[in-house]
């Protein structure tokens, strides 16, 4: 089963052969570790997700979450699977040991977590958890550290975030759940959240939220917003649990998808008893819930990778597999023997579709983790703040991109299996259910190409986008002049070129005040600069390939200009086969998709401001 969760192959390629991540063990701060140990993390992931994490899929679906006397109670089969995955210590891969983290690189638990992330419904649990504890571990108190952060790491108790309302939705600053301050330092919660994931569950004894709120008093908008931790139930001095905290369960949501997730509405101090502790400083809640929030949307990005790749390994076998129609030569015979689908040249173009996306997205989510190692590790003050920023202008695209386009990969996988793709016998149907809330949450992708236009794409004077447009420009030049590679360098330095006089043309419309242009293009823009992101580490994967083919081919004795020879010596040879896959990807991507800059470029400069100029009557008479 682990060969249909994802290309165990390509993970490595990506880790070692791309990014060569062992360098990192040349630094003081992940000196303790090698490739050996690295691969054997690999493998116990995948040994996780082979063993407990994939087989109970479809199970948690079926059940999903039932509320009963405001207690929700998850699918039962989540229960030992939860179990080992808090013994082997995943919730904490990338925090410091003195946390009782492994300290491994983000890069390394990034990689591991992909093998996990198809069956997010299960992982948002203990995901989440981690991602509020280190909220803890950054901007806790010591005491609060103790009290909530120890337990949340080893998954005996869990974590959330607890920022929609009502009425506010994606608008944060339109909070109106009330911080009522108390003689003691604490506070008293009001308000109600929704779509809360993970809100409530019988996995782990406490459940602690990071909670959104203002205090009374303070100024509307995000400035006025502060961070709440508030225990599920309160702990006592002696570490114990005390009495159950006054806020209610009032609903789980009935989804689309992901059922073995509880999606919760909350409602805080129903009996004006709902206790709060502040977490870090007052008014500085946005600020801080953005270190969870940007850490969410990388993982959001990852649960459209993991769910693309699950559902393009699923289409794959199925094709080798499912006999149906003669081959081409024999079509117009009725007696002709039946060949597998993988054989027709609608169904290969769309395998290699989704080949060429995962492989994009799988670069371009390990890429960025690996731009965090990097800030972390590098002691030159310019060079961190490079990575930083590069970083801070790919997470919008992880997020949205990958998201997005992760689902489109669902979709064609069922088209691949054809009518039994649309029936439940087979897992894609569910892939693609629970796929589909990626776009939604985390900040929807339009808000997130806003972050990017709005925001990212000026950051530091626009030298955070330079930053990564000089990264593609190098390794444009570095592989320019391989002649098999020639074409596909000029059509990738094209589309970056072509990203760039965007960028500089949304510059030009803000200093005229048409601002409406970049925003109403900015959802457009994010995906035109996808692909050409994706065009570009697909560039360097088939530059890494070619070199790579050509050693084994002078190794084998195997004339690259033979194509017979070479394609009998790629039957029989798995990494030759690899990494002609590699090159084959890459041409697919550049030559077929990457084209739609060209057209997304146009659509931009156009200054078509239709949306805007309709009036609300005429979308419907």
């Amino acid at each position: 089963m682990a060969g249909l969760i994802l290309d165990e192959r390509d993970q490595r390629f990506v880790l070692y052969e791309m990014l060569d991540i062992e360098k990192v063990c040349e630094t003081p701060m992940f000196a303790d570790f090698s490739k050996d140990m690295f691969d054997m993390v690999l493998s116990e992931a995948q040994k996780l997700a082979t063993d407990e994490i994939f087989p109970i899929l479809t199970d948690g679906d079926k059940e999903g979450c039932r509320l009963e006397n405001g207690q929700v109670y998850v699918p039962k089969v989540f229960h030992k699977c939860y179990q080992i995955y808090c013994e082997g210590g995943w919730i904490a891969m990338s925090e410091p040991p003195e946390v009782g983290g492994q300290g491994l690189p983000v890069v390394m638990s990034t990689s591991s977590r992909e093998w996990f992330m198809h069956n997010f419904a299960f992982i948002a649990y203990p995901g989440l958890t981690e991602g509020a504890a280190h909220l803890i571990e950054v901007y806790g108190t010591e005491e609060q550290k103790k009290k909530y952060m120890e337990k949340m790491y080893t998954g005996q108790w869990a974590g959330t975030m607890a920022l929609t309302e009502p009425n506010a939705g994606s608008d944060v600053g339109n909070t109106v759940t009330k911080a009522i301050r108390q003689p003691d330092g604490t506070f008293k919660l009001q308000g109600t959240k929704i779509f809360i994931t993970a809100g409530d569950h019988d996995l782990t004894e406490n459940i602690i939220h990071p909670v959104l709120a203002r205090i009374e008093g303070d100024p509307p908008g995000t400035k006025g917003i502060s961070l709440f931790i508030v225990p599920k139930y309160i702990v006592n001095e002696d570490g114990s649990l005390g009495k159950r905290n006054d806020y209610e369960i009032a609903k789980t949501e009935e989804k689309m998808g992901i059922h073995g997730s509880s999606t919760c509405l909350i409602n805080f101090g129903d009996n004006n008893e709902c206790y709060a502790e502040l977490l870090g400083e007052e008014r500085k809640g946005m600020r801080i819930m953005f270190q969870m929030m940007n850490e969410a949307r990388l993982g959001v990005g990852m649960q459209g990778l993991a769910s693309a790749s699950i559902a393009y390994m699923h289409a794959l076998q199925y094709a080798k597999e499912r006999l149906q129609g003669s081959s081409l030569e024999n079509f117009k015979d009725p007696t002709a023997p039946r060949v597998p689908i993988i054989q027709h040249p609608d169904v290969r173009r769309m395998l290699l579709w989704m080949k060429s996306q995962v492989d994009g997205m799988r670069a371009l989510i390990y890429y960025t983790a690996y731009c965090i190692d990097k800030e972390q590790t590098i002691e030159d003050e310019a060079e961190k703040e490079k990575w930083e920023g590069i970083l801070e202008v790919l997470t919008p695209i992880c997020k949205a991109y990958c998201s997005d386009i992760g689902f489109r990969v669902t979709e064609t996988a069922i088209q691949v299996y054809g009518g039994y793709g649309y029936c439940s016998e087979y897992p894609v149907e569910q892939i693609m259910r629970d796929e589909k809330i990626a776009s939604i949450y985390e900040g929807t992708n339009g808000i997130q190409a806003l972050d990017l236009v709005g925001r990212k794409l000026g950051m530091k004077k626009g030298t955070y986008f330079m930053n990564l447009l000089g990264e593609m420009n190098a390794t444009i030049a570095k592989y320019k002049d391989y002649p098999e590679l020639k074409d596909l360098a000029d059509d990738v330095q094209a589309a970056v070129n072509s990203l760039a006089d965007v960028g500089m043309f949304f510059a030009k419309c803000g200093k005229e005040g048409k601002f409406l242009i970049p925003v109403g293009n900015a959802y457009p823009f994010l995906m035109m600069m996808g692909k050409v992101v994706l065009g570009w580490l697909l560039l360097w994967q088939a530059g890494i390939a070619k070199d790579k083919l050509d050693a084994l081919c002078k190794e084998k004795g195997v004339d690259p200009a033979d194509k017979a020879k070479l394609n009998e010596f790629i039957k029989d040879n798995k990494d030759a086969a690899f990494y002609t896959g590699k090159t084959m990807s890459t041409k697919y991507f550049i030559k077929n998709i990457l084209p739609e800059v060209d057209g997304d470029v146009k659509a931009i400069k156009s200054e078509d401001m239709s949306i805007m100029e309709i009036p609300e009557e005429s979308f419907a008479s």
